[in-house]
């Protein structure tokens, strides 16, 4: 199948062939959601914990005798009903990595790239450059494609590029290997050079 290609302006440059299997694949809903979700699980850092009774410094006494104080009965201070004491179910660091076979992703990443084309979401330009790290610069060119805001995806990260997208809301630049489902499919419009569309479609064939 062939997709439009533009230049940096903007301007036609013709027709780009692309593999069918990557960019032609059936949209996959349930595997798109399952893999998308598998990916943030897997950005969760986990590391929240909080203290039991038994693990609260102090509280080894008795904080008065069983009975004829006329207080309720109390074994430790660190009980989950005083204040300062510990946590009744308390939270302990874990890991919420979701396993994903590699075939399930690369199909996932096919679904969503189809999806993009067939929706005119998927911008492909022969090369994105600036001269200089201007954010002006790079929104002329962006202007000029008919983009705001979404996701550029290059071959290499260019300095350049990388330092002018930084001021610019809602847009986000990364390299073909470094593509992620749960970006593509947050992204508005995504703008992708013609060498990180052949990085990708090696890596998915």
């Amino acid at each position: 199948m062939e997709l439009k290609l533009s230049n940096e302006k903007g301007e036609a440059a013709g027709q780009l062939e692309v593999s069918e299997q990557t960019f032609d694949a059936p949209f996959r809903e349930s595997l798109v959601h399952q893999v998308v979700t598998a990916h943030l699980a897997g950005a969760r850092a986990g590391t929240k914990a909080q203290k039991t009774r038994s693990e609260v410094a102090g509280g080894g006494k008795k904080p008065w005798r069983q009975k004829g104080t006329g207080n309720a009965r109390a074994g430790t201070i660190r009980s989950p009903l005083w204040r300062g004491g510990g946590q009744t179910f308390a939270a302990k660091p874990r890991d919420f990595t979701q396993k994903v076979n590699r075939k399930m992703y690369r199909g996932a990443m096919r679904s969503i790239l189809s999806e993009l084309a067939r929706q005119d979401r998927l911008v492909v330009v022969k090369q994105l450059t600036v001269d200089a790290p201007k954010t002006r610069e790079l929104k002329a060119r962006l202007d000029g494609l008919g983009v705001s805001e979404g996701l550029i995806v290059v071959d290499e990260i260019d300095t350049n590029l990388e330092l002018a997208a930084r001021n610019l809301p809602r847009l986000g630049v990364v390299d073909a290997a470094g593509v992620d489902p749960a970006s593509l499919v947050g992204a508005e419009r995504v703008v992708i050079t013609e060498s990180a569309i052949r990085r990708v479609e090696e890596w998915l064939s």
